[in-house]
């Protein structure tokens, strides 16, 4: 990867519906070598996919969360693991090193929808010793 394929990923994280002619004429470089340059990244798996960022507020998850969370016993992680994939409000799954087990990323549409997540949902998987919940008031930077 040199210093054009840097660019072309910058591009694309700022806008990926941005197309091979606009990356050409912002990078100096023909339309042909910038679609090349893009799918070579593609098979390399330096780019994994194109996707697009959401207004939560527009879409009624209003309200964020960091929710870090605590087995018990490693025989746990497996249940934990797929009921936590399949919730709708967790947007982020973090296996971390440290105290806390995961670190969950959480979108939900008000405080009480938060509530009913930990203590009814989360709470009740099996093997969930401890959680701790720290709620995201503004974003600076988010990519």
């Amino acid at each position: 990867m040199d210093h054009i394929d840097s660019q072309i990923i910058e591009l694309l994280q700022q806008n990926s519906r941005m197309t091979s002619s606009d990356i050409s004429k912002c990078i100096h470089l023909s339309v042909p070598s910038v679609a090349e340059r893009i799918r070579k990244l593609e098979d390399k798996g330096i780019i994994e996919r194109f996707t697009l960022k959401l207004n939560r507020n527009a879409i009624g998850q209003a309200l964020m969360a960091y929710v870090s969370v605590m087995l018990e016993r490693t025989e746990n992680i497996d249940s934990f693991r797929a009921t936590i994939i399949q919730s709708r409000y967790v947007l982020e799954c973090h296996h971390l090193a440290g105290e806390y087990d995961y670190m969950l990323k959480v979108a939900v549409p008000d405080i009480s929808t938060l509530e009913q997540f930990i203590s009814v949902s989360l709470k009740n998987i099996q093997g969930v010793s401890k959680t701790n919940t720290v709620i995201i008031l503004s974003t600076l930077k988010e990519e």
